[in-house]
């Protein structure tokens, strides 16, 4: 498992942490979030249990739920802390006990965990004040692993829905949605600028798992609202984009296989205090 090159990337106009209206949208639906959403790979849950001192993990932005419950399925006492009151409320009414707060100004009140995990969620933490956040909350030993599903769809697949993006959304985030894993290289590096900030890790290290999962017309269809580039259009926009990605899907056989990359940073908390 490679330990990331100590490199700095150069700031964003307005980083993803300083969009929090954006990162509330999410809590729209989050019934549909939480069915349509992609999983995590059960082997990258197993590695990070493996890799941790204990079973006691904090799940920041945890959202509905979907990775909290991986955890719990493999053994782990899980406390999540998430912005979202509809989130965190869903998350509770199906066993998980959630907190309302910006981690950033989370009191963990004196309370310690093994791991911190955070599953396509740390964009919206501040890089720095989250890894110090975390570092407060884990034991010494204690890992930090924040994690991102990047898609890699086939060519056919990615000249099919971009030219539909270009025709109806061309200068928005979706236009760009088949940059897939390379999409998610600047926050990898940007998570692990803020654990080496700290002074209170180890070198962060990237892993990565492969997976892949076929999707039908009408699952796409589905998940596609909750995605960051569609959860604020408006809805004349949204149907278009909807009708168009359906006609695609509809052109090349009514499914496909989407490829999947779950990349890792993660690093272990120092120290004996």
């Amino acid at each position: 498992m490679p330990t990331l090159p100590p490199e700095r990337t150069p700031p964003s106009e307005r980083e993803p942490h300083q969009a929090r209206e954006l990162a509330r949208s999410f809590g729209s639906d989050p019934e549909r979030y939480d069915r349509t959403r992609p999983r995590y790979p059960d082997a990258m849950v197993a590695a990070i249990v493996a890799a941790s001192p204990g079973p006691d993990v904090l799940d920041v932005g945890i959202g509905t739920g979907i990775a909290g419950r991986q955890f719990q399925a493999a053994g782990c006492r899980v406390l999540g802390v998430e912005v979202d009151e509809r989130m965190a409320e869903y998350a509770r009414q199906h066993g998980t006990e959630v907190e309302v707060a910006a981690f950033e100004t989370w009191d963990p009140v004196g309370r310690t965990f093994d791991a911190v995990v955070s599953g396509q969620t740390w964009h919206w933490v501040d890089p720095v004040a989250g890894a110090a956040k975390a570092a407060l909350a884990l034991r010494p030993g204690g890992r930090l692993a924040v994690f991102w599903n990047g898609f890699q769809p086939s060519s056919d697949v990615a000249e099919a829905f971009s030219a539909v993006y270009r025709r109806v959304l061309p200068d928005s985030l979706a236009a760009r949605w088949a940059s897939g894993v390379d999409g998610y290289t600047a926050l990898c590096s940007k998570a692990a600028d803020g654990i080496r900030e700290t002074g209170a890790f180890g070198g962060p290290e990237q892993w990565r798992f492969d997976w892949e999962r076929t999707y039908s017309r009408d699952e796409w269809l589905d998940q596609l609202p909750t995605t960051g580039a569609h959860t604020r259009l408006p809805r004349a926009q949204l149907d278009e984009v909807l009708t168009g990605i359906g006609t695609a899907i509809d052109a090349i056989g009514g499914g496909f296989t989407m490829r999947y990359t779950t990349i890792v940073v993660t690093a272990a908390r120092t120290g004996t205090t």
